[in-house]
């Protein structure tokens, strides 16, 4: 009985679309009538919050295969894409909004791909896994000691910025990720559709 009470109150196919929604609303980003590419599908958590909010069109990126909530691979509006790594995705248009939630690689890998999908003033909202970015010496357990996580996250936009994204805003996610690990949304933005350079 509890359990099928939890299955009513909860919204999305994943705890992630719980996630992206606080995003969303903390970044003020609007996605109804956006086409959208979502790195890191899996289940489909972003998907859903993005369809939710009113996504015209999601394209959804997935290295696994067979994992994407059924409800969400015949939805009309996905265009799933298993089987593919989110680094070498290419999609036959351009997009208003890369969200991305990715294991195993880090943001400065994974942002310069994301930003070349997007169409002129788009934006990036990423999910920062900090146990990703950690040294093996800042990590105990698998979690990235207390003590260092704020070094650990600094490191990360510093390098996100030197890649040439503008940082728009920063928020911690509202639920941990694996192993309790804190992990934190980012909002970017390329310089170079403001017509930016670097000195």
């Amino acid at each position: 009985m509890q359990a099928e009470r939890v299955q009513e109150m909860r919204r999305f196919v994943s705890r992630a679309g719980e996630k992206l929604e606080h995003a969303l609303e903390k970044f003020e980003v609007e996605v109804k009538g956006k086409i959208v590419a979502d790195l890191g599908s899996h289940v489909g958590g972003f998907v859903d919050c993005l369809l939710k909010h009113g996504a015209a069109k999601v394209y959804a990126v997935e290295v696994g295969k067979g994992v994407l909530d059924w409800k969400l691979r015949n939805d009309p509006r996905v265009v799933v894409m298993e089987g593919v790594n989110a680094l070498y995705a290419e999609l036959p248009e351009k997009v208003d909004l890369v969200t991305i939630d990715v294991g195993w690689t880090r943001q400065k890998f994974i942002v310069p791909k994301a930003a070349s999908l997007l169409k002129p003033g788009g934006l990036i909202i990423s999910l920062i896994k900090p146990q990703y970015e950690a040294l093996p010496r800042e990590r105990r357990g698998g979690v990235v000691r207390r003590e260092l996580l704020n070094a650990v996250v600094g490191r990360t936009l510093k390098g996100i910025r030197a890649l040439g994204l503008e940082i728009l805003n920063l928020e911690p996610s509202p639920l941990p990720g694996s192993g309790g690990n804190r992990e934190f949304f980012v909002l970017l933005r390329p310089l170079a559709y403001e017509g930016e350079s670097e000195a």
